[in-house]
C-alpha cells in the first residue's frame, strides 16, 4: 500500500428554505456515499420547494500517511466523520465541492476565512473499514521524550553591577 490512499466519494448536499430577507436556501452537506454515484451533479434526488437533498458530485478523499495519528483519533470516537468543505459559486450550479477529508484539522483549517461552508457527515462504513487499514499500516507512534532543563548555576543569579557602571 503506497503511503497515500485516494478512495471517490459522492456528496449529498442539503437546501433548506431560509427565513432570513438576505437570502433565500441554506446549504449544508448531507451525507458522504462510497465511491462515486452514476448520477450527474446536482441531480436532485428529493424534496420540495422547503428543503431539498440533491447529489452535488464526486470527490476524492485522500489519506496520507503522515496524518494517520488523526485518522486513529477520528475512528476511536466510535463515530468517524468526515469534513465536507463546499464553496458558492454564485451561479448554477449553486455550490462546488472543494474537499472531502478524514482529518478534523485540514477540515477546521477552511473555517478560518473565505465563504466556504465546512461540516461534517458520518463516515461509510466502507470508508471506515479502508481507514483502519490504512492507519494499521501507516501509524508511527512518536514517542514523547520530556526534555531535562539545565541545572541553575548559582553564581550566573548573583548581582550585578548595573549596565554601564564600571567599577
Amino acid at each position: 500500500m503506497s503511503a497515500v490512499l485516494r478512495l471517490p466519494v459522492g456528496v449529498v448536499v442539503e437546501r433548506r428554505k431560509a427565513s432570513s430577507p438576505w437570502i433565500d436556501y441554506l446549504w449544508r452537506p448531507a451525507a458522504v456515499l462510497s465511491g462515486e454515484a452514476e448520477a450527474k451533479a446536482w441531480t436532485m434526488l428529493d424534496g420540495d420547494a422547503e428543503t431539498a437533498r440533491f447529489y452535488a458530485g464526486g470527490a476524492i478523499l485522500e489519506l496520507h500517511a503522515g496524518d494517520a495519528s488523526s485518522y486513529r483519533d477520528n475512528l476511536a470516537t466510535g463515530a468517524a466523520r468526515l469534513w465536507v468543505v463546499l464553496r458558492p459559486t454564485g451561479g448554477d450550479p449553486p455550490m462546488t465541492v472543494v474537499r472531502v477529508t478524514a482529518d478534523g484539522n485540514e477540515g477546521e483549517s477552511f473555517t478560518a476565512a473565505g465563504e466556504d461552508i465546512v461540516d461534517n457527515v458520518q463516515m461509510p462504513a466502507s470508508i471506515a473499514a479502508a481507514a483502519h487499514a490504512f492507519v494499521a499500516e501507516h501509524l508511527v507512534e512518536q514517542v514523547f521524550h520530556k526534555r531535562k532543563r539545565d541545572r541553575v548555576n548559582p553564581e550566573a543569579l548573583g548581582r550585578r553591577p548595573p549596565v554601564g557602571d564600571k567599577k
